[in-house]
């Protein structure tokens, strides 16, 4: 569970509260359910058109991976490409489809597979960047629609600031409602930016950084894959793969892979 996600949810929440009580105000001031089907119901049917009902719907699965720590084992990968590479070199690249079947990924599996099959570089790295492109565009896909949510909540919200002033306008001649119906109308505003800045634009921001450390994950198995087909050293393909690591991380499996 990523408590990162969770407490900047509850702690918007708090913070937000906080605002409000601190100011003098009550948090009824800030609660009003026309506001909240004209920001976060107008601006969810406005994400309707953009595209097929299946794949808007999706968003709310692919949001909840927000709440998830993502491990893609990028030290492991290193050690057990080494591994590989030193297998392949000592007993010939036939050998390493013995042990295809035990290996989880299966982005690696397939790209070691062409490997035993004696396919030519070029051609592996053309399948299996291909196959990355592919899954790019799908994880951009899902953050785009994220993104454009957020995109039209202070839309959404303007709008519905513009109906409060219009309707507060028609009753000019009740003065002692003009300021209860201002606040009410600049709510939508508020839960507008609310909708954009702190409940749904952050989740695309926080989804895009899984997205980028899994394709780097991706982009070193391609290296390794490629490095084993064209017989590199061991040692230089663990150097290849070390400069997609942190310097922490780097540091940690130095010595055992780059041993002599």
């Amino acid at each position: 569970m990523d408590l990162a996600t969770i407490i900047g949810l509850i702690g918007g929440a708090g913070m937000i509260v906080m605002s409000v009580l601190t100011s003098g105000g009550k948090m009824g001031d800030i609660i009003d359910i026309p506001s909240v089907f004209m920001t976060i119901g107008g601006s969810f049917m406005a994400l309707l058109i953009c595209g097929p009902l299946k794949k808007t719907l999706g968003i709310f699965g692919v949001m909840g991976k927000a709440f998830k720590i993502r491990d893609y084992g990028e030290k492991t990968l290193v050690q057990n490409m080494v591994a590989l590479s030193e297998k392949a070199r000592r007993e010939g690249i036939l050998a390493l489809e013995e042990g295809l079947e035990d290996l989880d990924d299966p982005f690696m599996k397939s790209g070691l597979r062409l490997v035993v099959d004696g396919t030519d570089g070029a051609v592996i790295r053309s399948i299996m960047e291909s196959e990355l492109d592919q899954l790019e565009a799908r994880h951009m896909g899902m953050i785009t629609i994220i993104n454009n949510w957020a995109g039209y909540g202070p839309g959404f919200g303007m709008m519905g600031t513009v109906l409060g002033l219009i309707g507060m306008l028609n009753n000019l001649e009740d003065k002692s409602s003009l300021g209860p119906n201002m606040a009410v109308a600049l709510v939508t505003t508020l839960y507008g930016s609310m909708l954009a800045n702190w409940l749904i634009g952050p989740f695309g921001q926080k989804l895009l950084a899984h997205h980028n450390a899994e394709v780097q994950v991706k982009e070193m198995i391609i290296e390794g894959v490629l490095s084993i087909q064209a017989g590199d050293n061991p040692r230089i393909l663990a150097m290849k793969l070390l400069t997609y690591l942190d310097p922490v991380s780097r540091k940690a499996i130095e010595a055992d892979v780059l041993k002599d």
